[in-house]
């Protein structure tokens, strides 16, 4: 990190135990909380430890980071500079992943995102290709406290495993659905949305942020790209690009690079 002026350094660990008895819950969270002090301790003024969680795998009885909540604790234990990491990926079936998002951004815990879609477990598909309402409703949570903007340090990333798709075009596509989810959030109308909470009009609340999710962002979003002097439609202008055969022939008879996936 001092070599290339990181500023965070972002922690998953894929450690835990496959059967009870194997070792000792609470001595393994001692060990751990050991560890992260340590490396916490050696961190420059401007740097960062951002502490991701996972349900399970490789271990299948405990994890040693399972959850937001054990990431939150040690984060709250070691400093300020000690933030959450929420994969949208990794969590139980039919988890409140907005809720999730909205406590840590409330303690002012909440250091970035690693953004993919899952289906059944840790699927790491294109972000917002399994529930793009979900989507919406995180980056609401986002929007409402005010952090969408570089300033306010959130790290977004995408943390994707594109097995059939091409990756490249596959990757566009990710960064697209994120800022229509996000153009989406940004139309939801606060004022009007308060006011029906406020009023215990449920039907209403809930068709305030449908009108917003409802609304096609993509033409808007075109135009901004074009104001820009940006492609309006990205994945056309990539497969137009002729990029993708050029390293692909350039590449032939080459070691694949990552881990086989």
């Amino acid at each position: 990190m001092d070599a290339t002026g990181s500023r965070d350094l972002k922690l998953w660990f894929a450690d835990g135990t496959n059967y009870p008895g194997q070792d000792d819950i609470a001595a393994r969270q001692d060990r751990l909380a050991e560890a992260l002090h340590a490396v916490y301790q050696r961190l420059g003024e401007h740097q960062r430890m951002l502490l991701e969680y996972k349900l399970f795998e490789p271990s299948f009885y405990t994890t040693d980071v399972p959850d937001w909540g054990t990431s939150l604790l040690h984060c709250q234990a070691l400093g300020d500079r000690a933030l959450v990491v929420v994969d949208t990926g990794r969590h139980a079936s039919g988890t409140n992943i907005e809720f999730i998002v909205a406590v840590p951004l409330r303690a002012g815990r909440l250091g970035g995102f690693d953004f993919n879609s899952r289906s059944y477990a840790d699927d790491d598909l294109m972000v917002g290709a399994a529930d793009p309402f979900q989507l919406f409703r995180i980056m609401h949570e986002v929007v409402r406290a005010d952090v969408l903007a570089p300033a306010a340090g959130i790290a977004f990333m995408l943390d994707q495993c594109h097995n059939i798709e091409p990756k490249i075009p596959a990757q566009i596509r990710s960064v697209l659905n994120v800022q229509e989810a996000a153009a989406k959030a940004l139309l939801v109308d606060a004022d009007a949305l308060a006011q029906a909470q406020q009023a215990g009009d449920v039907l209403g609340a809930h068709a305030v942020l449908m009108d917003a999710y409802d609304t096609d962002v993509r033409p808007l979003l075109a135009e901004l790209r074009q104001e820009q002097d940006l492609p309006a439609d990205p994945v056309a202008a990539y497969l137009a690009s002729g990029y993708g055969e050029l390293i692909s022939s350039l590449r032939v008879g080459g070691s694949p690079a990552g881990r086989g996936a």
